[in-house]
């Protein structure tokens, strides 16, 4: 598992790495059962704060992608289906917040959206066929 932060980036470092171990799970780079980092090993890799990873490690096992084991480390869980689907659409929702605010920028109407939106759905069906 490769993490990589970015101070520019606008986004709290460990919301950067809760997100990128999160993707990890969720594309299955990092299987069930796999062991995480420790929470020290991965603050020294990244040269950051050990609150910081301490931070990332508590939200992702909040939100059930992992379980800390007191002595043991952090380990990936089993993906729960409902789990899967809501941080899908939670990133579609992501993605068209950011593709409305660009369009808005743009002066688009809701109409050239749709026009848009049919084009992609449709060379993304025909690159299929």
């Amino acid at each position: 598992m490769r993490v990589v932060l970015s101070n520019s980036a606008g986004v709290p470092l460990y919301q950067q790495i809760k997100e990128q171990v999160g993707t990890a799970i969720l594309s299955g780079e990092l299987a069930e059962g796999s062991a995480l980092p420790s929470v020290r090993a991965l603050a020294r890799d990244l040269r950051i704060s050990i609150i910081t990873t301490t931070r990332a490690y508590a939200d992702l096992a909040a939100e059930g992608f992992i379980a800390t084991v007191p002595g043991k480390g952090a380990y990936v869980l089993p993906l729960d289906s409902a789990l899967v689907r809501e941080q899908l659409l939670r990133q579609v929702e992501d993605g068209l917040q950011a593709a409305l605010d660009a369009a808005r920028r743009a002066g688009l109407q809701r109409e050239d959206l749709i026009e848009i939106l049919d084009g992609l759905i449709h060379a993304e069906q025909d690159a299929v066929r």
